[in-house]
């Protein structure tokens, strides 16, 4: 349920489960299989055309199987080490700061320069964030910043200047991060926080990888391909927070649980980020929906480009819209486990995104032309059932491992 298969392209090279950096990946996998064009098959003689579709949908199943070993290794590392970390009473302090260049005053005014970042660009979020501990509060403005700073590499003003080598360059700064060895200010509220909390790298270096697919994919042939992008771009941010944001004591929730909650309300986001802007990615070029899923709808690139809003377009965005709730009703049973402190922001950043989706609908579904966006009226009116939302109790059996 929680993950769908990737194409080759994709469960090649990116590298980000343990498994395959060890060279311990199943031979029968499709990564080990002889990389040949997509428009292979299309190009066999007839007479082989039952024997492609048996091998087709062969490796369907064996993909699925791999993928939902990547993603689910991910999220057992993250818990892993999350459940290490706070395995004993004493741990559960915050640990002293590391050494950065400069004074604490330089590391106080780098933390309050991220929190003016994430007030600008983040409000209802930031607003949220205001319940926090402060060492959590700093920690998520750190976080949010520095996936701010990466998502403008190859979406802000300067993207068309933007190489592979220089996400390589990225990549080797965000190490430097996690060794201590901070490049700006901003760089160094990041390591003071990582040092602070069992924040793993590896949701960072995927979330990378997600910048690298932008630079040279435009299309997604299903779900699958679409999937591992939400992942990698947005899913990460789930697991990167969790850490800071903390599980409350009182949950008798598995880490891994709460966890895979945090990817699906990434995944959500995602999704309907893309929903909203099909319009607007249309106009760069970019479609972001399940190839497979328009030419099953009777819907191709050229209606995108044309932008018509008519009744196969309806019937498509519903399922899609559909899609999207469920993963957003697979996030709600996390966001109850976490740290009482710190459900105020993730349930208002998950009531607003979801009423996108309404608006969405409440615009016809025409997303060419129309922009879904929640009023501020109703930004305002979702506080307060955001953060009486928040004061719900999690499930009440306490856990051998969870932290507050």
């Amino acid at each position: 349920m929680w993950v769908l298969s990737p194409c080759p392209d994709v469960v090649s090279g990116f590298g980000f489960l343990d498994s395959i950096r060890d060279g311990k990946w199943k031979p029968h996998s499709i990564a080990s299989l002889p990389r040949c064009k997509s428009s292979f098959i299309c190009q066999g003689s007839s007479r082989n055309s039952s024997a492609i579709s048996s091998m087709v949908t062969s490796i369907a199943a064996e993909t699925t199987l791999s993928s939902e070993r990547k993603v689910y290794d991910v999220v057992l590392k993250q818990a892993a080490l999350v459940n290490r970390k706070f395995r004993s009473i004493d741990d559960r302090e915050v640990e002293p700061e590391i050494a950065v260049p400069g004074s604490s005053m330089l590391l106080n005014e780098a933390y309050n320069r991220c929190g003016e970042v994430c007030a600008e660009y983040a409000k209802t979020f930031y607003l949220g964030t205001m319940l926090m501990t402060p060492e959590r509060q700093r920690a998520i403005w750190a976080i949010y910043v520095w996936c701010r700073r990466t998502d403008e590499l190859v979406d802000g003003p300067n993207a068309s200047h933007i190489t592979p080598a220089a996400l390589d360059r990225w990549e080797v700064r965000l190490e430097d991060i996690f060794r201590g060895r901070p490049f700006d200010m901003l760089d160094a509220a990041l390591a003071d926080t990582v040092s602070k909390f069992p924040v793993d790298i590896q949701p960072f270096r995927d979330m990378i990888e997600g910048m690298r697919m932008d630079l040279r994919k435009t299309r997604y042939r299903n779900f699958d391909e679409l999937y591992m992008y939400c992942y990698y771009v947005a899913g990460t941010v789930g697991l990167m927070s969790v850490p800071v944001m903390g599980i409350d004591p009182k949950s008798s929730a598995t880490t891994e649980s709460v966890y895979h909650a945090a990817l699906s309300l990434g995944l959500a986001n995602q999704l309907t980020n893309i929903l909203r802007d099909v319009g607007e990615d249309a106009g760069r070029g970019r479609i972001y929906l399940p190839q497979d899923e328009l030419i099953q709808a009777g819907l191709s690139e050229e209606d995108i480009f044309a932008g018509k809003v008519t009744d196969k377009w309806r019937s498509f965005m519903k399922k899609q819209i559909k899609r999207a709730r469920k993963f957003f009703d697979d996030a709600e049973n996390g966001v109850k486990e976490l740290s009482s402190a710190s459900r105020w922001p993730v349930w208002a950043s998950l009531l607003l995104y979801r009423q996108i989706l309404d608006e969405i609908e409440a615009n016809d579904y025409n997303n060419f032309t129309k922009r879904a966006y929640v009023s501020k009226p109703k930004k305002i009116l979702a506080l307060p059932l955001a953060y009486a939302k928040s004061l719900a109790p999690p499930s009440s059996r306490t856990s051998s491992f969870v932290q507050a």
